[in-house]
């Protein structure tokens, strides 16, 4: 029986400190399960790859247990060994996407978010409390030379930014004390990788970003989420770092009146002045809040979907087969975190045994550890997941492309084939048709195929053409037999998005002397439909709560 907590009930600040786990962990937390949070934060921060080395100096841990580690996130899909590097992949999103349905707010407001940045022309976010920080929930970015660069789960100080102070407005003395406990601790904001470090000694939160709201400098943040508690806004002028301005609004809880999350607009000095920000966007930002404000108060309970299945199963299929090199309870400790999503945002222990397939007390176990790690706060027998999950490989990958995804996959299915292969998708607005390749992967031999990225042909003569545009019939592959040039023969499929649409295709070319048409349908093809499924299953998983650009 799922409890019945708000909705938005997981986004307000646990009780641990925005840097550091308090304290010894407690004697039923599953070290291993500690340990691997350690190796997939470390990857964040780093950008997605680490060698082992780096791995071992950044975790502390000893060579032989980041190996372990590596080798059960490899076999769960989370990271690929290149080289000497572990990589974070995509799956890794998993983990992040079931907070994020959980929370529901992306869902229920992220086309709010994208129209207001497509009328402002400006980029726009999403963040919701975490601790005394803020995280991102969703992103609505310009393209431009000089672009903001945050992305889902980054997480940023709450004093040097716009979204903070209406947070911090609602805080508790005892949330303020450890606010300043952290910032005795850390002058430098050296917890929060995502933004520039402060400069000891030197601007703070008490500098310029107050001058701009009406307030002499001397104020510091308290004073700003006081007066961001009686406007109902805040201004963020250049807490961050020079040129950088915003304005937020704060999105309420229609069953609590609290801040269920802030929508923050952000636009650079040679655009917009903080001033400006608030005299010429702050109406319309208020005009999207309201709309979101009605769209929480309508929406309806979100109907549960089918939780993960045969996960114990499968983790106990993989101890016996790779032995000692898999960290069982570490692949049980995280499939924990999928067992929550929509119409899943609040679990008792029962809830989750049963979600996963596990027992109750290895479940208990591992949501005591999450509980430490501030991965999951329990309140009313329930268990809801915080915004730290985010922190377990979201960002780095939340801005990702589908060359870049695709890429490792077309490198694998070259070197098995010995043939080259390549990803393209339609370029908009051709007539006739083009197409353009965005990844490709070489093959090691003397005769080879030779297109480089950004090449443009015509679709109707090239096999990726015909599989994008579908003219080849509904058998689900398109050939191509010499027509672009002599010799030349290709075999293509489709790749489609979450909604089943054609987005790109993915093909294997090879000399008319090596391989017959036969032999690429009955050789070939199964192979690139295999690596087909293990791109589109990346682009679903990276695409759910991110856009995912072509190239």
């Amino acid at each position: 029986m799922t409890a019945s907590l708000s909705p938005f009930s997981s986004l307000f600040p646990s009780p641990f400190s925005s840097s550091a786990v308090p304290g010894e962990p407690p004697a039923e937390a599953v070290a291993p399960l500690i340990r691997g949070v350690a190796v997939l934060t470390a990857l964040t921060e780093a950008g997605g790859t680490l060698s082992a080395s780096a791995l071992e100096r950044r975790t502390g841990l000893a060579r032989s247990t980041v190996d372990r580690i590596t080798a059960t996130l490899a076999r769960m899909g989370y990271v690929r060994q290149d080289g000497r590097d572990a990589v974070l992949t995509p799956r890794v999103m998993e983990l992040g996407n079931a907070y994020l349905a959980a929370l529901r707010l992306p869902a229920l407001l992220d086309a709010h978010a994208d129209a207001l940045a497509d009328e402002l022309d400006e980029s726009v976010s999403l963040a919701v409390a975490d601790r005394d920080g803020i995280r991102f929930i969703h992103q609505a970015t310009r393209r431009r030379a000089m672009s903001v660069s945050f992305r889902i789960g980054d997480l940023l100080p709450a004093e040097r930014t716009a979204p903070g102070p209406l947070f911090a407005a609602e805080w508790t003395e005892t949330e303020w004390a450890r606010w300043r406990a952290r910032r005795a601790a850390d002058p430098t904001d050296a917890g929060f990788p995502a933004v520039p470090p402060r400069s000891p000694g030197g601007a703070d939160d008490t500098d310029a970003g107050v001058v701009a709201d009406g307030v002499d400098g001397s104020d510091g943040f308290e004073a700003r989420a006081e007066r961001a508690r009686r406007q109902g806004w805040a201004l963020d002028d250049q807490l961050i770092e020079p040129g950088l301005v915003a304005v937020s609004v704060p999105v309420r809880d229609p069953g609590t009146g609290r801040v269920a999350c802030v929508a923050n607009v952000v636009s650079h000095t040679s655009r917009h002045t903080a001033a400006d920000l608030r005299d010429t966007l702050l109406p319309r930002l208020r005009t999207a809040v309201a709309a979101m404000e009605r769209d929480l108060r309508e929406a309806r309970p979100a109907e549960p979907g089918p939780p993960p299945a045969g996960l114990a199963a499968w983790t106990t299929a993989s101890k016996h087969e790779l032995g000692r090199d898999f960290v069982e309870s570490l692949a049980r400790g995280l499939t924990v975190l999928t067992a929550f999503g929509e119409g899943r945002s609040a679990l008792t222990l029962t809830d989750v045994a049963k979600a996963t397939g596990l027992a109750r007390a290895t479940a208990r176990r591992a949501l005591i550890t999450y509980e430490y790690l501030g991965l999951v706060r329990a309140a009313d027998r329930a268990f809801t997941l915080t915004p730290r999950v985010l922190s377990l490989g979201y960002p780095p990958l939340s801005r990702t492309t589908l060359a870049r995804l695709a890429t490792p996959h077309l490198r694998a299915l070259a070197d098995r084939l010995q043939e080259p292969t390549a990803l393209a998708v339609l370029v908009p607005g051709t007539d006739p048709a083009e197409i353009q390749y965005v990844a490709v992967a070489a093959a090691s031999r003397v005769l080879t195929v030779d297109i480089t990225v950004g090449t443009r042909l015509p679709a109707s003569r090239t096999a990726l053409g015909r599989a994008l545009l579908e003219l080849d019939g509904p058998h689900g592959h398109a050939l191509a037999d010499e027509e672009l040039e002599s010799g030349l023969r290709s075999i293509a499929v489709p790749v489609r998005d979450r909604a089943g649409r054609p987005v790109a295709a993915l093909n294997v070319a090879a000399h008319a002397a090596r391989r017959s048409l036969e032999e690429l349908v009955t050789d070939v093809l199964p192979e690139l439909r295999t690596t087909a499924d293990r791109i589109q299953d990346d682009l679903r998983t990276a695409s759910r709560f991110s856009a995912v650009p072509l190239s």
